[in-house]
C-alpha cells in the first residue's frame, strides 16, 4: 500500500491541502504517520474525507461530525451512527424549514400588500396584522 502525501490526497479528493490539515486540527480526520515529518496518508483516508463531505453537504457541524465519527462506542458500525445523528439533523432541518416556510410567508404577505409610506405606518400596519395574536394592538 503506497503512502500519499497531503498533495496527493488533496488533488485525489478535490480539495486544499489546507482544508485537510483543518480537519486534523479540528480533530475529524485521524492524524496521519510521519515519514521525514511529512504527512502521508494510506488511501483509506479518500474514503474517510468522502463521509466528512457528505455529512457536511447535509448540515452537519464539525463538532456534529466529530460526533458521528468518534462519539460512539468502539465498535459501532457507521451506519447505526449514521442513523441516529440523522434522525436528530432531520428533525433541526424540519424545524428550519418551517421557519423558513413562516418567513417567507411573510415576505409574500408584505410584497403583495405593503403600501406604507413610512416606518410608523409600516410598523403599526405590522403590529395590527402580522403581530401574535396576543401582541396585537388596535
Amino acid at each position: 500500500m503506497a503512502l500519499l502525501s497531503i498533495s496527493d490526497v488533496a488533488r485525489r479528493a478535490g480539495m486544499r491541502p489546507s482544508a485537510i490539515r483543518y480537519y486534523e486540527e479540528a480533530g475529524i480526520l485521524p492524524a496521519p504517520r510521519r515519514v521525514s515529518g511529512q504527512r502521508r496518508y494510506d488511501d483509506g483516508v479518500l474514503e474517510w474525507l468522502a463521509v466528512v463531505r457528505a455529512a457536511q453537504s447535509s448540515g452537519f457541524t464539525l463538532a456534529e461530525i466529530r460526533g458521528l465519527l468518534f462519539g460512539f462506542r468502539r465498535g459501532t458500525p457507521l451506519g447505526v451512527r449514521w442513523r441516529k445523528v440523522a434522525a436528530a439533523k432531520i428533525e433541526e432541518l424540519d424545524a428550519k424549514l418551517r421557519e423558513i416556510q413562516a418567513m417567507k410567508e411573510l415576505l409574500q404577505r408584505l410584497q403583495a400588500n405593503c403600501r406604507c409610506e413610512t416606518v410608523q405606518q409600516c410598523g403599526a400596519s405590522l403590529l395590527r396584522h402580522c403581530a401574535p395574536a396576543e401582541t396585537r394592538v388596535g
